[in-house]
């Protein structure tokens, strides 16, 4: 396939905006970016996508979300509404997640997968949890993942909470996963993480436990000090706080990530920093969760390599982009925390080397000869000068959702002209509607 007709945004240490430029796609790849007309004229018999004077871009990338979240829209728990972050999680989230059979952790992923490709999102790193369905579990998401044709990494989450017959499942859910894609090359576009809850649900006990099982195979995805209540807990159990403890663990590492971090301390941030661990940032949901503003602008003067994620919010992850500029700038009462390029440095830069190393060194999240062939469409016209040094504040504050035309993964077309491709939209959404319907009765 050639891409014509489009602006390019190549981001990287040296960002461009390229016009009378093309892109050559094959096997999954970027072959080329050449002149248009140089391309046309070497491959007359390959398939053109006109991209219309529309901006021609990487696809989004999502390092932390749940998908099986989507069932929570429009619940409404009888009772008073949850005064604090543990009432959240015990009232909402570890209902709803003991609800879910095989059919509804199908559509939940399912519908996420539809609104990633709707809003440009084309990498996702999820983090499930069904303790009431958890063997085949990752399984069944990975098969709705690869039906949409994302690229996504999986985990089932560990934790004591519902008994030590689903810690073993979980355990060996992720053993198994994780081996199942360590050995197949029949998904280059699924991989696996090591899923555990939080400290203040995983004892010394499990946590050792999913240490030998895992064996340094895959990094691990866990919470880590995302309320308050993580670090009391912790420094009570074990006299130590949560990445302190994770880090004697053993848990840390480049290819772990660890989600929210809110209520780091300064030690914390230099263990993580040291050790070279991903940090997943996801201000949407902090905000939602009342749990406090994460330092992330202390984490990045540190050397932490912080990612960006969304918590299982939607994935227009440009929504995302804006809640991370603007709330550090409000808490801090300083108009000048938080630029643009600190925006771009975690979602775009961070992200993708995220993505590239959990993929096996595919540079996923660019746009380059080489780079795997992920890329969406953007109708965005600007009414100021469009530059590379400007495009960070043109995101922030001239794109919105559903400016996504078109969406591409590894050399497939899974949107066009804003009409899906790989998935029935409609039937999907009346489907899970039946699911979310047989799951909430079981909870209200």
């Amino acid at each position: 396939m050639l891409i014509t007709n489009g602006i390019i945004i190549r981001w990287g240490e040296t960002s461009e905006v390229l016009e009378g430029k093309a892109l050559r796609l094959q096997g999954g790849l970027i072959d080329s970016i050449a002149d248009e007309e140089v391309l046309r004229s070497a491959y007359p018999e390959e398939e053109i996508l006109d991209a219309g004077g529309q901006l021609v871009m990487a696809g989004n990338i999502c390092a932390h979300t749940h998908f099986y979240g989507a069932f929570s829209r429009g619940m409404a728990i009888p009772g008073e509404p949850p005064a604090d972050f543990p009432a959240i999680l015990k009232n909402l989230w570890w209902k709803l997640d003991k609800a879910l059979d095989e059919d509804a952790v199908w559509y939940s992923a399912l519908v996420c997968l539809v609104d990633a490709i709707k809003y440009g999102t084309t990498t996702l790193f999820d983090h499930h949890a069904s303790p009431n369905c958890i063997d085949g579990s990752l399984d069944n998401i990975a098969e709705a993942v690869s039906r949409a044709g994302l690229r996504a990494s999986l985990c089932y989450e560990v934790t004591d909470r519902d008994g030590e017959e689903r810690v073993s499942a979980g355990i060996r859910e992720n053993a198994r996963f994780i081996e199942k894609c360590a050995a197949s090359a029949d998904s280059p576009l699924i991989r696996a993480h090591f899923g555990l809850h939080a400290s203040l649900t995983v004892s010394a006990e499990t946590l050792e436990r999913c240490l030998t099982a895992n064996q340094g195979k895959a990094g691990f995805h866990v919470h880590a000090a995302e309320g308050l209540v993580d670090q009391e807990d912790s420094l009570k159990k074990y006299g130590k706080r949560v990445i302190e403890r994770f880090y004697e663990a053993g848990v840390l590492g480049e290819k772990s990530i660890l989600a929210h971090g809110v209520h780091a301390s300064e030690l914390e941030l230099k263990l993580l920093a040291e050790t070279r661990t991903w940090l997943s940032h996801q201000p949407r949901s902090n905000m939602n969760n009342a749990v406090g503003v994460a330092p992330v602008l202390d984490m990045l003067k540190r050397g932490v390599r912080v990612v960006l994620g969304n918590d299982g919010f939607s994935n227009a992850m440009w929504e995302e982009w804006k809640a991370a500029y603007f709330i550090q700038k409000d808490h801090g009462r300083d108009p000048r925390l938080m630029s643009g390029y600190d925006v771009m440095k975690i979602a775009v830069e961070n992200n993708s080397r995220l993505a590239t190393q959990t993929f096996g060194g595919l540079r996923v999240g660019e746009l380059s000869p080489g780079a795997a062939a992920d890329i969406i469409l953007v109708d965005y016209h600007p009414i100021t000068p469009l530059t590379a040094g400007n495009l960070p504040w043109h995101i922030l504050f001239g794109f919105r959702e559903g400016m996504v035309t078109g969406t591409i993964v590894a050399g497939r077309l899974l949107m066009r002209d804003r009409k899906l491709v790989s998935l029935d939209e409609a039937e999907i959404a009346a489907k899970a509607r039946e699911a979310a319907l047989r799951t909430w009765k079981k909870i209200l």
